[in-house]
C-alpha cells in the first residue's frame, strides 16, 4: 500500500480497505508549484486525496493574503463552497510544491457513499475529522499561544519549513511575520 493511502487511513481513521476502494475510483492529477486546484472567486466541486506535496488554502481580503489551512500527503482538500453548495469558493487552494492529488467529482464521491451503510459511514468519518480539524483550528488562535501553536505545527507538519513561505505560516498563526521571526530566534535558542 502507498504510504499517503496509510496516512489518509490513519488520519482520518477510515479502514485501509475502505481508502483503497474510492482511491481506486480517484483519477490521479499533477500540479505544479503555484497552480491551484480553484481560485477565490470559482467553481470546483471535486474532491481530492493528497498523494504528495504541500497544498495552502488561503484568500485575499482587503489585500491582505491570509492562510486558512495547509495539507500534506494523506490529507484531504476541497473548496467547502464548492462542494456543500455548489457556489464559488471563498479560497483558492494552491501547490506549495510540485504535487499530486487524487481526484473525484461530487456526484461520483456520493455514488461511492450511497454503495453501502459502511461506504456511507465512511463519509461520516471522514467529513467529521474535517470539521474537528477546523474547529481545532478556530480554538487555537490567539497571540498569546502562538508559540505553542507554531512548535505544535512543526512537530505535526515539518515539511511546512521547506515549501511555504514563513509570510502564509505566520497568516496561518494568526501573527505577524516578525512574531513569528521572533519565536523562531527564542525556539532556536533553546536548542542551541
Amino acid at each position: 500500500m502507498e504510504a499517503f493511502i496509510e496516512k489518509f487511513s490513519r488520519k482520518y481513521n477510515l479502514p485501509a480497505a475502505d481508502c483503497l476502494r474510492l482511491i481506486g475510483l480517484m483519477e490521479r492529477r499533477v500540479f505544479c508549484k503555484g497552480e491551484c486546484v480553484v481560485r477565490q472567486g470559482e467553481r470546483n466541486s471535486d474532491f481530492y486525496v493528497v498523494s504528495r506535496g504541500i497544498w495552502l488554502g488561503h484568500y485575499l481580503d482587503d489585500g491582505a493574503d491570509v492562510s486558512v489551512w495547509f495539507a500534506g500527503e494523506g490529507e484531504a482538500l476541497f473548496s467547502t463552497w464548492g462542494y456543500v453548495g455548489n457556489e464559488v469558493s471563498k479560497i483558492s487552494i494552491e501547490a506549495m510544491c510540485d504535487a499530486e492529488l487524487y481526484g473525484i467529482s461530487k456526484a461520483d464521491l456520493e455514488a461511492f457513499f450511497a454503495r453501502s451503510a459502511g461506504a456511507a459511514n465512511f463519509g461520516r468519518r471522514l467529513f467529521e475529522e474535517q470539521f474537528l480539524a477546523l474547529e481545532n483550528w478556530m480554538l487555537s488562535g490567539g497571540a498569546p499561544r502562538a508559540e505553542e501553536r507554531y512548535r505544535t505545527l512543526m512537530e505535526e507538519s515539518p515539511e511546512l519549513l521547506q515549501y511555504v513561505p514563513l509570510k502564509h505560516i505566520a497568516s496561518y498563526l494568526w501573527i505577524t511575520p516578525q512574531s513569528l521571526s521572533r519565536i523562531r530566534a527564542k525556539l532556536g535558542k533553546k536548542k542551541g
